[in-house]
């Protein structure tokens, strides 16, 4: 069995130990730019212990941003980005950039910038139609894919994280319920998946084994008719035997149609209601409740599905979900899983990982209210923590 806390290698990068920051997009890029509240806050998981801190979400084109004030990698943005994984590599971390296109779930009014899915569609974020993307469109982004984990090397980064999930836009290709095409992108799963396949395969040409590479996918998208776990367990091979990949981390869930089906726990609809602009406020208050759904929370809720994945391929797996303390994580290692990833516990507790080190016993704060999710709008906090 693998020790959380020992030494560990992903890739061509050595960790100090198996424990990873997941992403969790921290709303503190305005303008597009790292801040020093985005370095502060990368600092302080660093410091509290982990082995590597995820940055997140830096979109490969303006348009794949979820809302303008994202970061979307171009030369103005890696100054900030070099200062970002400098900081993080002083508190003795490895740093990972998250990587992606947000697809449908972009803003394209905040953006102004048209959205693009696999086939047409209104937005229920944006409430604006969404266009399809074009043969030529998905070329460009494989290529932004691979300019963007060049970029993440000049900036400093020892991994880039490929989004694969969350009915982002390769995701949403995956999905039978968003991905209505008739060409060589639709209908069967081999069809469907070439598009996340062509990504993987053209950021690993591009960066070789300068750094890691790793992918976040959907065990399943909580909706009906949509990507499940038979046809992630198929990916998971297709990826490994690709050789594109160092490792994989899943997730669950859409932010399209059903964002709360991964965080598990409450659905803070208030909170959500109020941290929108009109007239999305008014459509949170008044439908929210067919879009946010509550679920039952437990430690370490996706082991199990996670697990089926884990026995079909032997490449290295991060489980997610639930990771709140040494019952957890010493579960997921003699699963046969070679790293864990923490987000809302580490928002609670940003050094809860060197607590778990030294006492066995150390229990997480962290109350999984989900309250901090509608704080990702002006600054990702735990609100339990005054501001």
């Amino acid at each position: 069995m693998n020790e959380v806390f020992a030494p560990a290698t992903l890739g061509p990068v050595r960790l100090r130990n198996r424990v990873i920051k997941a992403a969790t997009f921290e709303g503190m890029t305005r303008g597009g730019l790292v801040s020093d509240e985005l370095i502060a806050f990368h600092r302080a998981v660093a410091a509290g212990g982990v082995g590597m801190t995820t940055v997140a979400y830096l979109a490969v084109a303006p348009e794949g941003r979820t809302d303008r004030h994202q970061i979307h990698w171009r030369p103005d943005a890696l100054p900030g980005l070099r200062r970002l994984s400098e900081a993080v590599h002083a508190e003795g971390a490895a740093a990972s950039a998250q990587i992606g296109h947000a697809g449908p779930v972009a803003d394209g009014r905040s953006n102004r910038l048209p959205g693009l899915a696999p086939s047409r569609m209104f937005s229920p974020l944006s409430l604006q139609l969404v266009r399809a993307a074009s043969v030529d469109d998905l070329a460009r982004i494989v290529a932004q894919h691979a300019a963007a984990a060049r970029m993440a090397i000049d900036a400093g980064f020892d991994a880039v994280e490929i989004h694969l999930g969350h009915n982002y836009l390769a995701s949403s290709f995956l999905s039978p319920r968003l991905n209505r095409r008739r060409d060589g992108y639709g209908g069967s799963l081999a069809n469907r998946a070439r598009f996340a396949r062509e990504i993987a395969r053209a950021v690993r040409d591009a960066v070789g084994d300068r750094i890691a590479i790793l992918a976040k996918l959907n065990l399943e998208d909580g909706v009906r008719r949509g990507f499940g776990l038979p046809e992630s367990i198929q990916l998971a091979q297709w990826l490994e035997a690709d050789g594109s990949l160092d490792a994989l981390e899943m997730t669950a869930g859409s932010s399209l149609l059903n964002p709360m089906y991964l965080f598990k726990g409450p659905a803070p609809l208030r909170e959500f209601a109020a941290a929108m602009r009109e007239p999305v406020r008014t459509g949170v208050r008044l439908f929210g409740r067919t879009r946010l759904h509550s679920y039952p929370y437990a430690d370490g809720y996706l082991l199990g599905d996670a697990s089926q994945v884990r026995a079909a391929v032997s490449l290295p797996m991060v489980l997610l979900g639930g990771v709140t303390g040494r019952a957890v994580m010493d579960e997921a290692m003699r699963s046969g899983f070679q790293f864990v990833a923490m987000a809302r516990a580490l928002l609670r507790e940003p050094d809860l990982v060197r607590r778990l080190e030294a006492d066995a016993s150390a229990r997480s704060l962290c109350s999984h209210c989900n309250r901090c999710m509608p704080t990702i709008y002006r600054g990702t906090r735990c609100v339990e923590i005054p501001a």
